[in-house]
């Protein structure tokens, strides 16, 4: 199921590759390429800046370094007091050389010395692009460091993506500027969007610079995209029946552990799903019918209860508040046969890191939704060795698991045939709960008739976007209920007009 609206990713690569087919096959020339860019970030400085009295720019010898020095000579053309700092000269004959000897005829350059943005108001981050591969040192590093500290006093633009951060992976390589304004050109960077890219580049805003992005080098990623929705959930035709809208089998609960399978209950309503029961303890039943009595709870104290549950279903999820118990042990392994499509979280991605060739025994397909120490589990490694690459580590997964990954976090990761990116959510939705929500919706979409990858971009989408959605009341004590009482404006979505 390929949707025309999602956005391509690329990475440093990738993007290199598009600007040196753009410079030879249209053909482009570089300095005009770089002088395209200039004015794209010089418009939208401007256009969130109205007026500025002075910048500063910050200059490195490559040509993220060429860009600043065509965006300060357009800056002193309309009038503005410029200050450029150098981090090193450029290579002679380069683009970038050309940029700092036009910006030379009508203006100064200053070398880079610690303090000298004390007083700066706006500041232009052109000092590293995609090209760098290190961590930044010397008076390049203390420039970063002077940038990061300028944060809540001066207004940050970064040219094409914050000096420091790692395009691929979305992580500081050593140390980055935090930027409230990204503006990047020719390719999507993947790692603007995961990790802390979100958090580093501010807002983002993106430029092709007239370059297609199709000509013939395949995306790395893929960016969720809101307005795809319309086509992932079209709407439901006049005849439709619970039936049709698909049966889900949530398995969790144990003793103690209600909420997270109230959560991912009421989250697969919420999402569409036609008829939702619950195998659970029996000593819950009374209280979860009372919570929610859509729902229906069939007591589940063996695997041969499981089984006789779930013989009509279309999905199984299994995992919210499961426990790694006997009783937890026994649902699992029963889920583990059956022939169902499974959506896996919490415990029984616990029970499955501790018994890896498990997945052997799979072949129906599933979908798993570890949050990052859930996949340190499954990988054997660190929390931290996950978060330094993201990307690498669900890709990871699904290599030794197989089936659709959901990596979860900032820019939230989907891999299967091919990997998504989410650019939704927000930080109030880092609460207990959230990740049973998510299970239950992504369930639901199995259940309604979509293959276990698009469900899986379609519930993460639709779960940010539902978070997003509660977030306007505030972020700071945001809860799952929160986010499921908003989930029907967004699974109802209004096709855009012609």
């Amino acid at each position: 199921m390929t949707l025309v609206r999602d956005l391509p990713l690329y990475s440093a690569a990738q993007t290199r590759e598009l600007d040196r087919r753009a410079i030879q096959g249209l053909p482009i020339a570089g300095y005009a390429l770089m002088c395209r860019a200039a004015v794209a970030a010089w418009d939208e400085l401007r256009w969130r800046r109205p007026n500025p009295r002075r910048i500063d720019v910050v200059c490195g010898p490559g040509n993220n370094g060429g860009d600043g020095y065509v965006l300060a000579r357009l800056a002193q053309a309309d009038g503005v007091e410029v200050r450029v700092w150098s981090l090193g000269q450029p290579q002679a004959g380069t683009e970038a050389a050309q940029a700092l000897g036009d910006w030379s005829a009508v203006g100064t350059t200053q070398v880079y010395e610690r303090g000298c943005l004390r007083e700066a108001t706006i500041v232009v981050d052109a000092i590293y692009g995609t090209g760098l591969s290190r961590a930044p040192s010397g008076l390049a590093a203390e420039a970063i460091e002077e940038i990061r500290a300028l944060s809540g006093q001066a207004f940050v633009l970064a040219i094409d993506l914050p000096s420091g951060l790692s395009a691929d992976t979305g992580q500081p390589l050593g140390t980055a500027v935090k930027a409230d304004l990204s503006v990047s050109f020719i390719g999507r960077k993947l790692g603007l969007y995961t990790g802390a890219g979100p958090e580093l580049c501010g807002e983002k805003v993106f430029c092709d610079l007239g370059v297609p992005q199709d000509e013939g080098v395949e995306p790395a990623a893929t960016l969720l995209d809101e307005s795809s929705l319309a086509i992932r959930l079209p709407k439901r035709a006049r005849t439709a029946h619970k039936g049709s809208s698909g049966f889900v089998t949530l398995a969790g609960g144990d003793e103690g552990y209600t909420g997270a399978i109230l959560m991912a209950t009421r989250s697969a309503l919420r999402a569409g799903a036609g008829m939702v029961t619950v195998a659970s303890r029996g000593a819950h039943a009374a209280v979860l019918a009372a919570a929610q009595p859509e729902a229906m709870f069939r007591p589940t104290e063996s695997a041969d209860d499981f089984v006789a549950r779930i013989d009509k279903t279309k999905v199984v999820a299994i995992g919210p508040g499961l426990g790694q118990g006997d009783w937890g042990r026994a649902l699992w392994r029963a889920a583990l046969r059956s022939d169902k499509p499974l959506v896996v979280d919490a415990d029984a991605l616990n029970l499955l890191a501790a018994d890896p060739q498990s997945c052997d025994r799979r072949a129906a397909p599933w979908i798993l939704t570890p949050h990052p120490g859930e996949a340190a589990r499954l990988l054997g490694c660190t929390v931290a060795e996950i978060e330094a690459d993201r990307v690498a580590a669900v890709r990871e997964v699904a290599h030794r698991y197989g089936g659709t990954v959901v990596l979860k976090g900032a820019g939230t990761l989907v891999c299967g045939q091919q990997l998504a990116v989410c650019p939704y959510g927000n930080p109030g939705m880092a609460v207990g709960g959230m990740g049973d929500a998510l299970t239950g919706i992504i369930a639901a979409f199995v259940a309604q008739g979509l293959a276990p990858e698009p469900a899986a971009q379609t519930g993460v989408m639709v779960h940010a976007l539902a978070g997003d959605v509660a977030a306007k009341a505030g972020e700071r004590g945001l809860l799952p209920s929160d986010l499921i009482e908003c989930l029907r404006q967004i699974v109802n979505p209004k096709p855009e007009a012609n």
